[in-house]
């Protein structure tokens, strides 16, 4: 009898052992049906250090989004030489901003809007609202509403198209009716969005693409090269690149 328990238990682990490699197998391997969502992107900060823009191009990715800045003041160091070399390359790019929870909205906007360059065609604007690498304190849908509205109305009256909310499956649940009316970018790892209401899916947070060393973020656009140009389109006017008041 103990050694048919010693021998099922061995057994157990051993099954265990596969699920869990197979589970890894997936999730390293998964990509959403090319068929169904064929525009590949990804996006990147300073954390991809140096990366050959020429060599990502050429391994089917059409569009890259790169941060630019985070709170009131802090800038992506690598953002100028990303967005004019992944440019460069070919791809569609565009920027993002990290919104933190414990800066107001207006003092964000400002520092994205000085930096961000308007002067040639990007994908809309991106704002990253999410808990992980946030402030502690998390604020009330009111008060998110109230910062989130200050930073969107002059970002999207600088850029001239309606900003894409990057929003985490947790934030959006807090947060539904704030980010409710844009455009949104889903993250759900290897799995596919329960909802049909975004633009761009994060499908994976430890891809690799040629031309970048380690890990990288990969996602797909929903509606296919018609819908990249018509995103990327230079917008009809946009506000003139003026100094913004202190």
């Amino acid at each position: 009898m103990k050694n048919r328990i010693i021998l099922w238990g061995a057994a157990g682990l051993v099954f265990a052992g596969l699920v869990a490699a197979g589970g890894l197998f997936y999730f390293h391997t998964f990509s959403p049906d090319r068929d169904r969502f064929p525009v590949r992107g990804i996006d990147v900060s300073h954390h991809q250090g140096k990366i050959d823009w020429q060599r990502v191009a050429a391994d089917d990715v059409a569009f890259a989004v790169i941060k630019a800045t985070e709170g009131g003041d802090h800038v992506d160091d690598a953002f100028a030489t990303n967005l004019s070399e992944a440019r460069a390359a070919g791809l569609a790019v565009g920027a993002y901003h990290f919104f933190t929870f414990c800066r107001p909205g207006a003092d964000q906007a400002k520092n994205f809007i000085s930096i961000v360059p308007r002067d040639q065609p990007l994908l809309p604007p991106v704002v990253d609202v999410e808990f992980g690498g946030n402030c502690p304190q998390r604020p009330s849908p009111e008060q998110l509403q109230a910062e989130l509205s200050a930073f969107l109305g002059p970002v999207e009256a600088a850029f001239g198209k309606t900003a894409i909310v990057y929003v985490t499956d947790e934030a959006a649940r807090i947060y539904a009716e704030q980010i409710a009316g844009r455009p949104h970018w889903r993250r759900s790892l290897a799995l596919r969005p329960s909802h049909d209401d975004w633009i761009y899916w994060q499908y994976h947070d430890k891809g690799r693409v040629d031309g970048i060393v380690g890990d990288v973020d990969l996602n797909v656009l929903q509606g296919g090269q018609e819908k990249l140009a018509e995103l990327f389109a230079p917008p009809e006017s946009i506000a003139p690149e003026t100094p913004l008041s202190p």
